[in-house]
């Protein structure tokens, strides 16, 4: 075992994920001492190099496996798992994904690709002050809390990204997969709800429309 990996298992740091922070935490003496340390530990297959300064330890020296959400939003803290993510978690569209895409409070896309933890996604939309988290809720799997888009929330995110227009229910079935009853699940409070999220005109339009369509009115 590599001298890092016993310092973090002696320090507690067992989480699947850890820091440069934390390392530096840990690891006494210079800068280039630090690096040649992780160097090593990446080297014996102990530690895993993953962007944005953050590392996985490899299956022997972690409590539990990590989860890709809350990975996703370590690399890019205030970002959400939504999209065709969000939506395949929740079952409403049959596709597995095999990228985790995010929504994320700034004006830039990023993109990160990892040969152990996949690709991940950020998209920034347009959303009114202080509305960034409605219909976006906590969820815990193995002490990791996740920020997740609800299904509805998700899919009007994908519209205001791909700036889609109005189409009908039927576009959903035929594009998408989405099934009636995934829609006939949406609230009439949750279509008031993002009417208060989405700066953007055509949003506003096209959640009028959904409503009509769902009878909600």
């Amino acid at each position: 075992m590599q001298t890092l990996t016993k310092l973090l298992l002696q320090e507690g740091l067992t989480r699947p994920i850890v820091s440069d922070t934390q390392i530096a935490r840990v690891v006494e003496g210079t800068t280039q001492r630090r690096y040649n340390l992780v160097n090593r530990a990446s080297k014996a297959g102990e530690l895993h190099s993953l962007p944005r300064g953050l590392y996985v330890l490899s299956k022997p020296y972690r409590d539990f496996d990590y989860h890709p959400f809350a990975l996703a939003q370590l690399m890019l803290p205030g970002s959400y798992v939504s999209l065709e993510t969000a939506l395949s978690y929740h079952g409403w569209i049959p596709e597995a994904v095999y990228e985790t895409a995010s929504i994320v409070p700034t004006s830039k896309s990023v993109n990160f690709d990892d040969e152990l933890a996949g690709r991940f996604n950020y998209h920034p939309t347009s959303i009114m002050k202080g509305h960034f988290l409605e219909l976006v809720g906590r969820v815990t799997s193995e002490h990791q809390v996740m920020l997740v888009a609800s299904p509805i929330r998700a899919l009007m995110d994908l519209v205001c990204l791909r700036k889609l227009e109005w189409q009908g229910l039927e576009w959903f079935e035929a594009n998408m997969r989405i099934e009636p009853e995934c829609l006939a699940l949406v609230t009439k409070q949750q279509i008031n709800t993002l009417k208060t999220v989405y700066k953007q005109k055509h949003m506003q339009v096209y959640l009028c429309e959904l409503k009509e369509a769902l009878q909600l009115n």
